[in-house]
């Protein structure tokens, strides 16, 4: 198998505490800000007639119950917050394409679950028209221009449960300035979480838990300022990936931080089939350039750690991996890539006691590329089959957002946190990271 980690084939078929962080990563939550709430169903008898009812800066308060509709969020700087995480449920049956699209700069989105949509559950996308919002299509990806489509600014998704969604849980797409933090994805049949398509992103992905999706996390062509830390990726088909897709726009990926996460056990058999084949593998890198995976536990993955490879033309290269705790993989550390675009500059610190492939990966550091191995060197596993996005098993009820669920917030700061966080301050964490939050009921 030539590992490759591409998101899109799969759509033409179809902060929570971090340990030793530095800043204070969770999201602004109620405040004692006044402006006017729609309530549904008291006010309104949809979420959708609250979202088009609600004036900007105000908020959509909903009431548990589960609602059988597709809302787009079209209004800049509203709060939509469900008063039950897990008792407000807008369900896509199986029909609909998306539970939520924010296209509207400043959006919160809070406390609800989405589930059972055949694209994704939440979609934030600076991307749209008179035809709706836009990301995937039928014929692949829209491309980008960015005068006609300049990227959202904005936003937030926290406590949000996403399941059982036949793309991704939580996609950001051409957006900056945004938080994801405290969801939790599963039965994604790409991704659980994704965040795409976007320059100076500023975006920071925290305190989220991903399991039985394809993939947990996906990044492709964010660069720069995009944080990845305090999450919990285990129990998936993959962990986390960090690429370049030319059918984006702003190829190469570079500049990501995976800072102080649980990236383990990613050898699910209930989870919906990886388009690529992908299993077993902790973090996989796709022609991604001048990433840093510092302080994360990267363990049990059955194939690999982490695995580079390239895509197409485009080389990983400028890989740092720091104080990172690797074990019980079948590889630690592997390079596939083709020799056509061959891996360069990867630099692993300690690399002591590692299983290294091939074995002198770690002098490329000092020497420039590697000399891979091809994908029948890595441990040979058994790939289970698949299971339909629809039939993965339900999550145990999930924590709601605290404080004062009435309470309108004041607006989202004009910066995300990604682009002041601060790497250093944040520890290994424990092994047990938001393990509260996983398993099925």
């Amino acid at each position: 198998m030539n590992f490759r980690l591409l998101p899109a084939l799969l759509a033409l078929a179809l902060v929570a505490t971090l340990s030793g962080c530095a800043v204070d990563a969770k999201p602004s939550g109620p405040t004692n800000a006044s402006s006017a709430t729609v309530r549904v169903p008291a006010d309104a008898a949809t979420i959708q007639e609250g979202v088009d009812k609600v004036p900007e800066g105000g908020m959509v308060l909903v009431s548990p119950g589960t609602y059988t509709e597709e809302v787009t969020v079209s209004t800049k700087n509203i709060t939509l917050r469900g008063v039950d995480r897990d008792g407000v449920i807008i369900d896509g049956e199986g029909l609909r394409a998306n539970g939520i699209q924010v296209i509207a700069d400043g959006v919160r989105v809070q406390n609800l679950t989405v589930t059972r949509h055949t694209f994704n559950g939440v979609l934030v996308t600076g991307m749209h028209d008179e035809n709706g919002p836009q990301a995937h299509n039928l014929t692949g990806y829209q491309k980008l221009d960015p005068e006609k489509f300049p990227p959202l600014q904005r936003f937030e998704v926290d406590h949000v449960t996403a399941t059982n969604n036949g793309l991704y849980g939580i996609y950001a797409f051409n957006s900056q300035n945004g938080v994801l933090s405290n969801n939790y994805a599963s039965g994604s049949a790409d991704s659980g979480f994704y965040v795409g398509q976007c320059q100076n992103c500023s975006i920071l992905v925290s305190g989220n838990v991903a399991e039985r999706n394809a993939i947990g996390y996906e990044n492709a062509n964010a660069s720069d300022s995009v944080v990845i830390t305090g999450n919990r990726f285990s129990g998936n088909r993959v962990g986390l990936t960090l690429l370049s897709w030319y059918q984006e726009a702003f190829v190469p990926q570079r500049g990501a931080t995976v800072v102080g996460n649980v990236i383990s056990d990613n050898n699910s058999a209930d989870s919906p089939a990886q388009a690529q084949g992908g299993f077993g593998i902790g973090v996989g890198l796709s022609g991604a350039q001048s990433d840093s995976l510092e302080r994360n536990i990267i363990a049990g993955n059955s194939v690999s750690g982490v695995q580079l490879s390239n895509t197409e033309d485009i080389a990983t290269t400028g890989t740092r991996l720091t104080d990172n705790s690797l074990s019980g993989n079948g590889v630690d550390v592997a390079d596939v890539a083709a020799t056509r675009s061959p891996t360069t500059t990867t630099c692993i610190t300690p690399d002591a006691g590692l299983i290294v492939l091939p074995a002198d990966l770690a002098s490329s550091c000092t020497t420039g590329a590697s000399a891979s191995v091809p994908t029948s060197a890595l441990p040979a596993v058994q790939t289970p089959a698949g299971v339909s996005f629809l039939k993965v098993g339900q999550p145990r009820p999930q924590p709601n957002l605290d404080g004062d669920l009435t309470a309108v917030p004041d607006a989202l700061p004009k910066t995300g946190p990604a682009s002041s966080f601060d790497a250093a301050g944040v520890a290994l964490p424990a092994a047990d990271l938001l393990a509260s939050s996983t398993g099925t009921r």
